[in-house]
């Protein structure tokens, strides 16, 4: 962990992984999915656990620089997944609302790193391979459209392209300062 590392942003991913994975005890897919569901409940637990209580990792968070109101996102995630859903159920609300909510979860780490301007080499490639994961997701969803029914799920889509288009602003700087080989730097 650094410095530039947003608790904000762990903690609402980590609501992301809880509310999209609720039917983790009431509805078996597979040994390797629900594996793959308890390793990421888990990490995500883990990183906020260090952030707030490893004595090391502790002292490199800068809680007054961490700011952005992380409820916010929330709120306006929630209140748009129960009025915007494919189906009017608990656990189609709340897995729409992690949907919603993992779209704009990366804003504090984004604000963050802005407000900061500390972004050395670690930080930089974590940030840039979330974005790059949910790049390739795009990419995913266009062969399955073009090699499947030709289906769209259209609140899946929108929330990942809008999380990418949130990226793209660091993807431009961080391609810019590994191309001139320099220090990545964001604009105040």
């Amino acid at each position: 962990m650094d410095v530039g590392v947003s608790l904000k942003t762990q903690e609402l991913y980590f609501l992301v992984f809880v509310t999209r994975y609720l039917d983790l005890f009431t509805h078996f897919i597979s040994l390797y999915n629900t594996i793959m569901k308890l390793i990421y409940l888990g990490s995500a637990f883990s990183i906020i656990w260090y952030i707030r209580h490893h004595k090391l990792v502790r002292r490199s968070y800068d809680k007054d620089q961490d700011t952005f109101p992380g409820y916010f996102l929330i709120l306006v995630s929630f209140a748009l997944a129960v009025f915007v859903h494919e189906k009017l159920t608990f656990k189609e609300v709340m897995w729409t609302f992690s949907l919603y909510l993992e779209a704009v979860a990366i804003l504090p780490q984004l604000v963050l790193l802005q407000r900061t301007r500390n972004i050395d080499n670690l930080t930089g490639q974590y940030i840039f391979l979330l974005g790059s994961y949910r790049a390739l997701y795009i990419l995913n969803w266009i062969y399955r459209y073009l090699s499947e029914q030709r289906s769209i799920h259209w609140i899946t889509w929108v929330s990942g392209v809008i999380q990418t288009l949130l990226y793209a602003d660091f993807f431009y700087y961080y391609i810019q300062s590994w191309r001139k080989n320099v220090k990545l730097e964001l604009p105040a």
